[in-house]
């Protein structure tokens, strides 16, 4: 059995980690991504429990106050965290714990447990991160300016990770994430 890890993968919003983490999953049996709470509101075809704990306002802060999240954060308006049992729990029985979250949440991990790895992703270019953000029409002009506007931010801090991933090049990133993951828990 190999030795569980926890890995924090951020970036801009639009940088591709969640393309990324689902190619981990298919190529690294033992990877468990863990699943977030959030106080905003599910998109077509989300889960609860599966895509996100969905959660009010007030639900979530008892929880954080309580020391059940191990991080979180507020994000355009809305809150995220990541629930510690789940991940302590993973992590005992030996996987790669995975996850995907924003640059403040990320900081909060490697404060709480400094053996976390942190992967930062990086878009090749900031215009070829607004186009993919535009090109999910999913937001409005507002939304894609504030998330710009964060990336600016989130980007000043790759510097603080482990390692930082180019997503230029799918299979190439792919790869790079797949063997930092494996290397790291081969070893004891």
């Amino acid at each position: 059995m190999r030795t569980g890890n926890l890995f924090v993968i951020s970036g801009p919003s639009g940088a591709g980690k969640g393309t990324l983490v689902a190619r981990l999953l298919e190529e690294v049996p033992d990877a468990w991504v863990s699943v977030s709470a959030t106080t905003r509101l599910p998109r077509p075809g989300e889960k609860e429990g599966v895509s996100y704990f969905f959660l009010d306002k007030q639900e979530f802060l008892d929880q954080a106050a309580q020391g059940m999240m191990l991080e979180y954060a507020e994000y355009v308006g809305n809150c995220y965290g990541t629930p510690l049992a789940s991940v302590q729990r993973e992590m005992a029985a030996g996987r790669q714990v995975i996850l995907e979250i924003e640059v403040q949440g990320a900081l909060q991990v490697k404060e709480k447990m400094p053996e976390a790895h942190l992967v930062f992703i990086e878009p090749p270019s900031l215009e070829e991160l607004e186009r993919r953000l535009r090109g999910r029409g999913t937001e409005t002009d507002d939304v894609v300016r504030k998330r710009m506007d964060t990336a600016l931010v989130e980007l000043s801090h790759k510097m603080e990770y482990d390692i930082r991933l180019v997503n230029d090049n799918l299979g190439e990133a792919v790869a790079q994430l797949v063997a930092y993951v494996n290397e790291t828990a081969e070893q004891k």
